[in-house]
């Protein structure tokens, strides 16, 4: 160890053993690094630095781990600001427990270089989120990939570089010499995947450029960011404006031959014209997605028209963006961006010649008048399919205009929070007297309850009835992504709602009107009841002994006749022990009508009725859920019957009350119905999935993505000891029921109309 030596007063009295606790190289380095780390950092910062140096040193790692934290922590902090080193040190210590300390030297000599490529706090955390993905997948091509880390990200995005080691790993999981060569560059396809992903022109090589032309532009400093546009998705992200600084895609490609780099200048001057024109935000509130749209597309012109006013020149940089068009009310948009650019053109439209028209009477500093025009283009626009997600402008310099809009929000930091739902127990006067209706919904402030129990004629408390509990928290579930083939954490959230009551006299309907069904499948449910104990007679080996056949015997013997020797008997218990969860699409299609009137959540109901009897009568466990989405963060789902309650009058007023709405995400809510079987116990578990169509979702446009990941959940229930199983009424499923479900887990119903015989005949020919 480093006896106590000059200079080591110059640390804090919080470390100042901290030098004499070091080994002697170390020690050397901390001393020669402070009063640069004294100069450059703040003193929160240089706690953290010295901190991080005490707690690696600790770690018992190596010298070169401690050495290289010194000598990197100051730089990064200089790069990326001080508070990466309160993100960093964590991350490091993680790593400790998964990997050498030599490979994590190696981590940090290189994060400069990583610093200095991705020049932004947040991409730098999103590349130790990918070590760490790499130190969970194949911590080996971590040092080979260390070694070439300049080599990769002079050509490579954050995104670009997680495909290219996604795909080495996946094609060399087993073959460990091969999963080296390919991390150190050395084999053809590795060569290869690299040129596949690299981009054209990297944010980080322009971004001086980019800043002293928007100099030369405004006269002002505007500070660029680079995003990981392409790290979930090969479109990448929009320009945006947030926290004081233009946020632009980290790499773009040349768009229809035009350099990447103009494209760059079109994006950063059209996000400066945004800034240079609005005097304040636009009230959100009461805005449709398509009123926000063309309120947008107006706000765009109007900038446009004010920055071509001063710098006229940027009409013709802006103008060889719009040549493409759209498809549907995208094309309609492009049309319009072209006529208020280029007011020489003539117009495409007899609606674009109108806009221009009105846009022309208006004065471009009046944000009023354009927030009117953009209402009232909204207005024409009515009634024409639109979709917020698809039917977006396809000039690629535009941005996605965040800095038009405020909204009024919660101030979380008051300490204000939602009022929590009381249940006041009351005697019957206080309820008499004061309750002021019948029932109370999930938003009641205060629900009063009977402090003494009152029962009504059907036997169910009145407390159950007037008091009912919260709904369930959301809970949230991973979800595949097939494009990158990992599983995002935490991306779906299910929302569990109570079902909405219906008339269950309509149950007695159904089955007056199925009645033939029923008698048909009579004897086949009958011989599907458990018997309950048989014995097995004339058996060699038995429990005990059969009389009859042991007198037969005898008398056998006497005769002199060969006997038979199998003269005992087993006694043996017939049970079924089997559980049914019957999950149902409740997506807006199923009201689509099919015959004599009647709809698709019709011909549901009446299915799901003539299996519950069915079911009944057999004496298995089942429950009847059904589910809907609107997006990954709204999947709702319904319990019409659980597992533990009886099928009566309100599991039907229950399901009489379904309804169909919103989408279908259905890899989401099989996993759901997949937790709630795991609760169950019995031997055989399945699970019967109806719906009309494919898995379908307002927030995602690629129709692979959610049938991928519905296939993943259902490999995920065979897995946990459930049988899902998919009736579909959609007569165009071939092409992707048996890719969800495999070749024997679906059925496609041709006639919808049969929809509730099949239904119990099904349930009938899985369990027998």
């Amino acid at each position: 160890m480093l006896p106590s030596q000059p200079g080591s007063e110059a640390l804090p009295q919080d470390h100042a053993g901290l030098a004499d606790s070091l080994n002697v190289p170390v020690a050397e380095v901390l001393r020669a690094a402070l009063p640069d780390a004294r100069r450059r950092l703040s003193p929160r910062a240089f706690d953290t630095w010295l901190r991080g140096t005490d707690a690696l040193a600790r770690l018992g790692r190596g010298d070169d781990l401690v050495i290289a934290w010194i000598e990197t922590a100051p730089a990064l902090a200089r790069d990326l600001g001080e508070d990466i080193l309160a993100e960093l040190l964590p991350q490091i210590l993680g790593f400790a427990s998964r990997t050498s300390g030599a490979v994590i030297a190696q981590l940090l000599g290189t994060a400069p270089v990583a610093a200095a490529r991705f020049g932004d706090a947040t991409l730098f955390l999103q590349y130790l989120r990918f070590v760490e993905h790499m130190l969970a997948r194949a911590p080996r091509a971590l040092r080979p990939m260390l070694d070439h880390l300049s080599d990769l990200l002079a050509v490579l995005t954050l995104g670009g570089l997680r495909r290219w080691a996604d795909w080495g790993i996946d094609a060399h999981r087993t073959d460990y010499k091969e999963l080296l060569r390919f991390f150190s560059l050395e084999t053809e396809e590795s060569r290869a995947v690299l040129q596949r992903e690299r981009k054209g022109t990297l944010l980080v090589d322009v971004q001086r450029r980019l800043m002293m032309y928007l100099r030369a532009l405004w006269a002002r400093d505007f500070m660029l960011v680079p995003t990981a546009g392409d790290f979930e998705t090969r479109e990448g992200l929009r320009p945006y404006y947030e926290a004081f600084s233009l946020h632009l895609p980290d790499a773009l490609d040349d768009w229809n031959d035009i350099p990447a780099l103009t494209l760059y200048r079109a994006q950063v001057a059209h996000l400066a014209a945004h800034l240079a024109c609005l005097r304040k935000p636009i009230q959100g509130e009461g805005l449709n997605a398509l009123q926000s749209t063309c309120i947008g597309l107006i706000e765009d012109a109007r900038a446009e028209a004010l920055a071509m006013v001063r710098l006229p020149r940027l009409r013709a940089l802006w103008a060889q963006f719009h040549s493409a068009t759209g498809n549907g009310i995208a094309g309609t948009f492009d049309g319009i961006a072209r006529a208020l650019l280029l007011p020489d053109s003539p117009p495409e439209t007899d609606l674009a010649a109108w806009v221009r028209t009105r846009f022309e009477a208006l004065d471009p500093a009046d944000p009023d008048a354009a927030r009117a025009l953009g209402l009232h283009l909204a207005d024409k626009l009515r009634g024409q399919p639109y979709s917020a997600w698809s039917d977006r402008p396809s000039c690629p310099y535009r941005c996605d205009n965040r800095l038009l809009w405020e909204f009024e929000e919660l101030d979380f930091d008051t300490g204000y929070r939602p009022p929590q739902q009381v249940r006041r127990y009351v005697s019957v006067t206080e309820m008499v007297n004061e309750v002021e209706v019948e029932t109370a919904g999930d938003d009641a402030q205060e629900i009063w309850v009977q402090s003494a129990e009152f029962f009504d004629d059907d036997g169910q408390s009145f407390n159950d009835k007037e008091g009912r509990e919260p709904i369930a928290p959301p809970v949230l579930y991973d979800e595949f992504d097939h494009a990158i083939q990992l599983m995002r954490p935490a991306w779906a959230t299910v929302l569990e709602r109570r079902a909405r009551m219906g008339d269950p006299e309509g149950v007695d309907a159904i089955l007056a009107r199925h009645r033939p069904v029923m008698e048909r499948l009579r004897h086949r449910l009958d011989a599907m009841r458990p018997q309950g104990t048989q014995r097995l007679h004339k058996l060699e080996d038995g429990d005990e002994i059969d009389i009859n056949a042991a007198i037969q015997a005898a008398i056998d013997i006497r005769m002199g006749a060969q006997p038979d020797p199998r003269v005992m008997m087993r006694q043996i218990r017939r049970v079924r022990d089997t559980a049914v969860m019957v999950l149902l699409d409740l997506s807006e299609s199923t009201n689509d009508p099919v015959s004599d009137g009647a709809t698709v959540m019709d011909l549901t109901k009446s299915a799901c009725v003539l299996l519950s009897e069915a079911i009944s009568r057999v004496g298995d466990a089942f429950a009847i859920h059904g589910f809907c989405s609107d997006g990954r963060a709204q999947v709702y789902y319904e319990r019409f019957k659980d597992f533990d309650q009886p099928w009566g009058t309100l599991a039907a007023a229950r399901l009489m009350g379904a309804e169909g709405r919103l989408s279908t995400r259905m890899g989401t809510a099989i996993r759901h119905a997949t937790a709630q079987m795991q609760r169950v116990k019995a031997a055989r578990k399945l699970m019967l999935v109806l719906t009309d169509g494919a898995p379908a979702d307002i927030d995602v446009r690629d129709p692979q993505y959610l049938r991928a990941d519905a296939r993943r959940a259902v490999e995920e229930a065979l897995q946990a000891g459930v049988t899902p199983f998919c009736l579909t009424l959609d007569p165009g499923a071939d092409a992707y029921v048996q890719r969800i479900f495999g070749p024997r887990g679906a059925m496609v119903l041709d006639r919808v109309e049969r929809l509730p015989e099949r239904l119990p005949q099904l349930y009938a020919a899985l369990t027998r």
